[in-house]
């Protein structure tokens, strides 16, 4: 099951459950679309993969399976 992290792991910017501005890589590491398209060209820094956006859980799911709390940022930046 996807976590749905809170934020971008590049600005920080928050990316709440029902964000469509989100997107993610193979691996879940989530980013903003601006990071992803901009200063990532497209290519996680992580793993090296692309990104698809993140799928949106129904709200209704949200309270048995909430998003996650655990915001992942990047000490150095993008």
């Amino acid at each position: 099951m996807l976590d749905i992290r809170p934020g971008c792991e590049c600005c920080d910017i928050d990316l709440p459950p029902n964000s469509e501005a989100a997107v993610i890589c193979s691996f879940e590491c989530t980013f903003c679309r601006a990071c992803a398209e901009g200063v990532l060209a497209g290519v996680c820094p992580n793993c090296g993969g692309g990104f698809t956006p993140r799928p949106i859980r129904p709200a209704e799911l949200l309270e048995k399976y909430p998003a996650s709390s655990e915001r992942i940022v990047k000490e150095v930046g993008c």
